[in-house]
């Protein structure tokens, strides 16, 4: 019997867009897996919907809510059960349901906020679901860069200098909050929204007229900010993680290609489409049929990274410590620098539900995309296992004692 996959993906995120073209991918490899995949899509306003037309990616540029239907989701016997209440069937004692979808196990394929944070995560616990990404722990310290910086600190991860800014502060008294990042940073630096990914709202200043753009920028996406010590010469590396438990392995190491001062959101997601060149779009046809970007596998990257042997196994090392350490699952991946001549290592940011999946990352040691779903499917159904196994309930005589009522002072 094949198991009902869905695909979550939208929300109410800056990264909107990027999830569409993840999920797209990613129900394509699911299907080729053998998975009955279930686009369920959660719109801008932050209602489900489930329908043919979200096969067509350019159907959620100029979404109509009338062409797909509208549905509610709900926990029960371990499945998450999409729900439609017809107004045509209700009744004079209220709505009368209709069960439109069983989904055996939830893969979020959500970026950023309302989604990857940890929200998404949380309502499937209590729903009682099992799902494919890491959880509520793992995905919101990992969403928020100044938790997620003071966790690798905390673990004795090497991180590079920082110090973070609240809005309110910046907002209030610039002057202060300049002199306090200029007596611990020195320029370059860069200014970074605490919880947004896909490089959005990120900006490199190299004097204070810069520093006060960057910071009313990084100010209108997030209340919290950090800025960061620039690194001149900068190597950027990215691996990917796929496990669970004890079980983690690392893939191999990407070096993205920049034009500029880091990498762009156009560059990661926008470069080249239309075109046939390294990292173009290629007008690639997606599991829906339309034409679209290939998200972040449309990336200019260089795979396996240019760097030693010993330097991989050095960051495949530590990216295994990191997803073990938040205790992640499925598959993320870890973004690293590494600095000067020396190529010193530094850990950058966790990516708990990255664009594309990392898939790309993965078949360069010979793991297809819909081979990593399968596995995924298998991780989510180890941790729901193991959820299984911890006690839930506690016996005790706190309600006996109240039996008479709760007295009020």
């Amino acid at each position: 019997m094949s198991i009902t996959l869905g695909i979550l993906y939208g929300s109410r995120t800056c990264e909107h867009d990027v999830s569409v073209i993840s999920a797209a991918q990613a129900a394509q490899a699911a299907r080729k897996a053998g998975f009955n995949a279930v686009k369920i899509y959660i719109a801008r306003d932050g209602d489900w919907y489930i329908g043919s037309e979200l096969e067509n990616i350019a159907f959620h540029k100029d979404f109509q809510a009338d062409k797909v239907t509208q549905v509610l989701p709900a926990g029960e016997g371990g499945k998450m059960l999409l729900l439609r209440y017809p107004t045509e069937k209700r009744t004079l004692f209220g709505a009368s349901k209709e069960v439109l979808e069983r989904i055996d196990v939830v893969m979020p394929v959500m970026h950023g906020m309302n989604g990857e944070d940890g929200t998404v995560a949380g309502m499937l616990d209590l729903m009682d679901v099992p799902y494919t990404s890491s959880g509520l722990v793992a995905s919101s310290v990992g969403m928020d860069k100044i938790a997620m910086k003071q966790f690798f600190r905390g673990c004795g991860f090497p991180v590079v200098e920082d110090l973070w800014v609240d809005r309110g502060d910046w907002r209030g008294d610039r002057d202060g909050c300049i002199e306090r990042i200029e007596a611990k940073l020195r320029y370059p630096v860069f200014v970074k929204p605490a919880n947004l990914g896909s490089s959005i709202g990120i900006g490199k200043a190299k004097d204070r007229d810069g520093l006060i753009h960057a910071m009313d920028v990084a100010a209108s996406f997030d209340r919290r900010i950090l800025i960061e010590r620039g690194i001149e010469q900068l190597k950027e590396i990215n691996c990917g993680v796929l496990g669970y438990g004890s079980e983690a392995a690392a893939s191999a190491l990407e070096m993205p290609v920049s034009v500029d001062d880091f990498l762009t959101y156009k560059e990661k997601y926008l470069q080249g489409q239309g075109s046939k060149g390294n990292g173009s779009a290629q007008g690639a046809k997606t599991a829906a049929g339309a034409q679209g970007s290939k998200g972040m596998a449309s990336l200019a990257r260089r795979i396996p990274a240019p760097i030693s042997e010993e330097k991989t196994r050095e960051v495949q090392a530590l990216a295994v410590n990191i997803f073990r350490a938040l205790d992640c699952k499925g598959v993320v991946r870890i973004d690293f620098m590494l600095e000067g001549d020396e190529e010193k290592l530094y850990v950058g940011e966790i990516n708990t539900i990255p664009g594309s999946l990392a898939f790309y990352l993965f078949e360069h040691i010979g793991t297809s995309f819909p081979d990593l779903i399968e596995k995924m499917v298998e991780y989510a159904y180890r941790a729901y296992a193991d959820r299984h196994e911890s006690v839930f309930t506690y016996d005790s005589t706190i309600l006996d004692q109240q039996s008479g009522g709760v007295k009020h002072k």
